[in-house]
């Protein structure tokens, strides 16, 4: 992922929805595999290698947040992300760089479904990713306990 890519996640993170960060991960993921392919197309195979491992630790992250016994949503999203990672590893296998794409497109229509969803729920969003711990201090939410004491310096 490039630096830039990077601050603008982590901007668009601050304080964002649940079907916002799905959005932005799903970007994420898109941006790896759009990536794996052009490295595939310039037959540069370390970096095709390092945006396809990226592509599927995203994928895992996706996974991880998915209860499987939740109902068909999560059911298909499953048996998506087991695919995808299948498709993935079978087009690096073949250097594929067409396979990569198409991958990449079905990557994008979940999530222009996703950023649907987000603009239709703007105002009420269901919470679909774990909730995080929030301590109330002095009439206003700060930040999880764990990550303020993980910003210490030596």
């Amino acid at each position: 992922m490039h630096p830039m890519e990077t601050t603008y996640l982590r901007t668009a993170a601050n304080g964002a929805s649940g079907l916002a960060l799905l959005v932005a991960l799903y970007d994420t993921l898109a941006g790896d595999i759009r990536r794996a392919a052009g490295a595939q197309r310039e037959n540069n195979l370390e970096q095709r290698a390092k945006e396809v491992k990226h592509a599927l630790l995203v994928v895992s992250m996706l996974e991880n947040w998915i209860e499987a016994d939740s109902g068909d949503l999560a059911r298909s999203l499953i048996r998506f992300y087991a695919r995808l990672r299948r498709g993935l590893i079978e087009a690096q296998g073949k250097q594929s760089a067409g396979q990569m794409e198409q991958l990449m497109a079905e990557v994008l229509g979940i999530r222009e479904i996703w950023q649907q969803m987000q603009e239709k729920n703007a105002f009420f969003e269901p919470e679909i990713l774990p909730p995080v711990a929030r301590v109330r201090q002095g009439g206003a939410f700060s930040r999880d306990p764990e990550q303020r004491s993980l910003s210490w310096s030596a």
